[in-house]
């Protein structure tokens, strides 16, 4: 048995404009919870937590303080939907409300179907569909079956 479980529990993102990216995710229909505010902000997505924090207070606890760094970290979040047309229809929410197109929804090599879109700070997110993806009533990932 680990020390460290097997589970993901909260993804946190450095904020430059708290305000603004709080705003965004709200826009897009993600509920905020209560203690929430301009110095950490939360939205409960299936069972992780979606943190916001200050980006120099991040990097002051996580980074031992040197610089954030500028332009795409190299990493992803995705949101998985039920169904390939749902690809679509967020990916058009996401862009309405105010996200960044980095690319389009298609259908991929893999058997599924995506579209990348970027936050007002920059942060990608995959919009997907897998077959393989098995949801509880939450919406957390229970299962990825071939």
């Amino acid at each position: 048995m680990s020390d460290i479980p097997a589970r993901l529990t909260v993804v946190t993102l450095g904020a430059r404009d708290m305000p603004e990216l709080r705003r965004f995710y709200r826009a897009l229909g993600w509920k905020e919870i209560s203690s929430s505010s301009d110095s950490w902000a939360g939205f409960l997505l299936g069972g992780v937590l979606l943190s916001l924090y200050p980006m120099e207070e991040l990097a002051a606890e996580a980074a031992g303080g040197a610089p954030a760094p500028i332009g795409w970290s190299g990493f992803t979040l995705a949101c998985n939907v039920d169904g390939p047309q749902q690809v679509d229809a967020a990916f058009k929410t996401a862009v309405r409300v105010g996200a960044a197109v980095v690319a389009e929804p298609v259908d991929r090599p893999w058997g599924g179907r995506s579209a990348y879109i970027a936050d007002p700070e920059g942060n990608r997110w995959e919009i997907a569909w897998a077959s393989e993806a098995r949801f509880d009533d939450r919406g957390s990932l229970t299962a990825f079956v071939d």
